[in-house]
């Protein structure tokens, strides 16, 4: 396995070779019957010389285009083809050195992640050099489908359907748009019927296609809707497009068809300075609640439809509806966007730029150029892509000076940045697709980056746009250190994968916290020391003298800190979308970093790498619900907010418990009836000073009580039960070492564990080790003797399995 402990390091000769593929085929048809012949190549990865009978076709030096070469006259009975594959790791330094003039930094990455240099100068996946999350895997080879395609007169080469609303006429158009290579030397007219019959719509429309590459574009009037996950309905229809020609043979399309509309709205707030940010879909605004998305394997071969299914199914799980697709990876195969039509996730899609200036000479342009208009005919159908983003940090690259380019040289460099980006990537994306926003970058300003001339000041700026924060010293629990920023498009904290996840990649003396493999394992600098220090602020780090269970402990330590760390940044978010304080706030987005990992090592994700959820992913489906109540302290004050994506206003009750750490039984309760949470909104609904509150529930101190409080409404409606810690739990007094017990029982598909304790326990983790699915809950504070918590698996088990593999952790244990 690649990924077997060293391995991405002993099996770096692979990359600095040069490799060939070939192999005979037959002719699968009569040649002869046929006008054009093409060998088509989806994907190549990455530079190639493609031979066929011993003849050159072309070259191939862009990953995310796809090639097409005419083999009409070349095809035989018996044909050889070979592709010679260059290093992809020599042709960027190659390139680079090409480069005369000025650098293109950064020239290599940072030694921590033993990765390659160049990557910026090459069309590939810029993470396969290494990233701070992953692996160096240059890889070469064939990454998508090969096929033979041959025709008489016209064959169709993209076919897409993009809905516009027309707000005069209150009605939907679906604008259909065929791009085809006619080899006939005259015209060819026809008729295409599209047929959409749920919608009981049929239109017919006739043709006329020129010689050479043309398209047509047609359109058809509708009146329905797709939404995101928790806003309705996912609504497409089976349309099917007919094409016939005079020339005698039909071409059937069948397709999807959905309709939404997308608005990225940029206007003046009262009260506040800047613009707004956020998104309108069908008209509603939407706060935008997800993470972002890697490559889920540095060998693309390895990811199938089960595994992007059960990915983004477990985002669906945890009440996202939303994922950016982040500029270092790929552009993701079809059914990654199939998936997410289907399951209502809207998606931010960067173009593969991220973290890196770029060359800007003419054929790295052209091949740009043809990358961009691949991808966005390939994809602009899909109702999920509701953005385009010109890349990963450039435009803070250059105007936080990340590589130290002299004052005199910025110039330079913001030429080639709007070039690229503005003038080339920009000009491609409004030409084939005007249908959803662009931005040039993120984080960006909006309209007020483009006001500055597409770099400006401080594209960090909470006022305009989108942001990215890190901040690994500061004290996570301090919602004060968090940017009241207009939309939080990145943000996060690592922690390590499940024993079960790095046992499988590793041998017994790897197993230390310290060990040469978990330094080896983390690629961010000082990244081990950081989660430690994170760990340190509020909980006691494990002294025990079993090796094992030390690291077993830091392994459930860091996952309790990072699913923390990041519940309150996301609920800071969360409940700052409907107020200004001065003048900054109304965040519409919370798309923390990162959703998946590449492979098993310690990384900000939340799924780890074979989609195990780790405690963040669990906290996530609470901080993420649709209705959470949220508690903040400011300056001795207890603030409760009701937060609500719901689309009605409803009268709830606010249901407050405070515990002392050593009893199950309450201290005191209070319910709140009749309190109006207002639909999409997040209202301030309960405020008490912490001293009152302490007085009131018989004499608690900060140090010897917790508070758990929800929302409960008619029927069914309840949110989470959210807790607030009063002090550190390693000043908390009274908690006492507890019996957990679980019993296990098959319920038809499903598992019940019941779960038993003698006194209150923080941050319960169920772990199955290897046996994949996952609990309805997880790393929750039990204060209740008895819970049912739900295990839904991903393959066939047993309770003999499941008893055997079960391992119950609390904070208790942690000794």
């Amino acid at each position: 396995d690649p990924y077997y402990r060293f391995n991405d390091v002993m099996y770096r000769w692979i990359s600095l070779d040069n490799w060939t593929y070939s192999r005979t085929f037959n002719a699968p048809f009569d040649i002869r019957k046929w006008q054009k012949v093409n060998l088509v190549f989806e994907g190549v990865d990455t530079v190639a010389q493609i031979r066929m009978n011993n003849i050159t076709l072309g070259r191939t030096d862009n990953m995310f285009i796809r090639y097409s070469f005419d083999i009409s006259s070349l095809i035989r009975e018996v044909n050889v083809v070979e592709v010679h594959f260059l290093s992809a790791i020599s042709y960027a330094a190659e390139q680079s050195r090409c480069h005369k003039g000025y650098s293109i930094p950064p020239a290599c990455p940072p030694p921590v992640q033993q990765g390659e240099c160049h990557v910026n100068f090459i069309r590939k996946e810029q993470c396969s050099f290494s990233w701070d999350w992953g692996p160096s895997f240059p890889t070469q080879g064939i990454w998508q489908d090969v096929r033979i395609e041959a025709y008489k007169h016209y064959h169709l080469i993209y076919f897409s359907s993009t809905p516009f609303f027309e707000k005069s006429a209150q009605q939907w158009s679906l604008e259909i748009k065929a791009i085809f290579d006619v080899v006939s030397s005259k015209p060819i007219a026809g008729l295409v019927t599209v047929s959409i019959p749920k919608l009981q719509t049929q239109q017919t429309f006739g043709v006329k296609l020129q010689p050479g590459e043309g398209s047509i574009v047609l359109l058809v009037n509708i009146n329905k809707a797709w939404w995101p996950n928790g806003h309705g309905k996912q609504t497409g229809y089976n349309m099917t497009t007919t094409f016939s020609m005079e020339a005698g043979y039909q071409i059937e399309k069948f397709s999807k068809a959905y309709f939404r509309t997308v608005e990225l709205v940029q206007e003046p707030i009262p009260g506040s300075p800047g613009l707004s940010f956020y998104f309108r879909i069908n008209g509603r605004p939407i706060f935008l609640k997800g993470s972002n998305w890697i490559p889920a394997d540095s060998f693309q071969d390895r990811v199938t439809p089960d595994i992007l299914w059960l990915l983004l199914k477990s985002a669906a799980d945890a009440n996202m509806n939303a994922l950016r697709v982040w500029g270092g990876g790929i552009y993701e195969q079809d059914e990654f966007y199939d998936i997410c039509d289907e399951l209502g996730i809207m998606i931010w899609q960067d173009f593969m730029f991220a973290c890196a200036l770029y060359p800007t000479d003419q054929s790295y342009l052209e091949s740009v150029r043809a990358e961009v208009s691949h991808q966005v005919r390939r994809l602009k159908s899909h109702p999920s892509i509701i953005l385009w983003s010109g890349n990963n940090e450039n435009e803070a690259a250059i105007a936080s000076n990340w590589f130290s380019i002299p004052a005199a040289d910025k110039e330079v460099y913001i030429k080639d940045y709007i070039m690229l980006y503005v003038e080339n990537i920009r000009e491609v994306v409004l030409n084939e697709d005007q249908s959803r926003p662009f931005v040039a970058s993120s984080p960006t300003n909006g309209l007020e980056t483009v006001r500055e001339g597409w770099v400006s000041q401080n594209p960090y700026d909470t006022h305009y746009g989108d942001t990215h924060f890190y901040d690994y010293q500061s004290d996570c629990w301090s919602w004060t250190v968090y940017p009241k920023t207009r939309f939080a498009s990145e943000y996060g904290f690592q922690s390590w994968p499940s024993f079960s996840t790095i046992e499988k990649v590793s041998s017994t003396e790897d197993w230390s916290y310290t060990s040469n493999f978990s330094l080896h394992r983390q690629h961010h600098e000082h990244g081990n020391d950081q989660m430690l220090q994170q760990i340190g602020h509020h909980f006691k780090l494990p002294q025990g003298t079993d090796p094992i269970k030390k690291f077993r402990d830091m392994i459930y330590l860091t996952q309790v800190m990072q699913a923390q760390c990041i519940k309150t940044e996301t609920e800071f978010y969360r409940w700052s979308q409907s107020e200004i304080i001065r003048g900054e706030g109304h965040t519409m987005g919370a798309l923390y970093w990162q959703l998946n990992d590449i492979w098993q090592a310690p990384s900000w994700a939340s799924l780890e790498y074979g989609g195990k959820w780790k405690l963040l992913h669990y906290f996530a489906q609470n901080f993420f619900a649709p209705l959470l109540p949220v508690a903040y302290e400011d300056k001795g004050v207890l603030y409760i907010y009701a937060i609500s994506d719901l689309h009605g206003d409803h009268r709830l009750t606010l249901r407050v418990v405070v515990h002392t750490w050593s009893s199950l039984e309450p201290v005191c309760t209070l319910a709140k009836e009749g309190v109006t949470v207002r639909a999409q909104s997040a209202v301030p609904i309960y405020k008490e000073s912490i001293n009152d509150l302490l007085e009131r529930c018989r004499n608690c101190t900060r140090e010897s009580c917790v508070i758990t409080f929800c929302l409960v409404g008619e029927g069914e409606l309840q949110s989470p039960v959210n807790h607030h810690f009063l002090s550190s739990l390693k000043d908390a007094v009274g908690l006492e070492e507890t019996q957990l017990s679980a019993s296990v029982s098959q319920q038809g598909d499903i598992y019940e564990f019941v779960l038993q304790t003698t006194g209150i326990a923080p941050f319960v983790s169920l772990d199955v080790g290897s046996i994949k699915g996952r609990f309805s809950d997880n790393g929750f504070l039990m204060t209740e003797k008895k819970k049912v918590v739900v295990f839904y698996p991903w393959e066939p088990t047993s309770v003999e399995d499941l008893e055997k593999s079960l391992t119950l952790t609390s904070l208790l244990d942690i000794v």
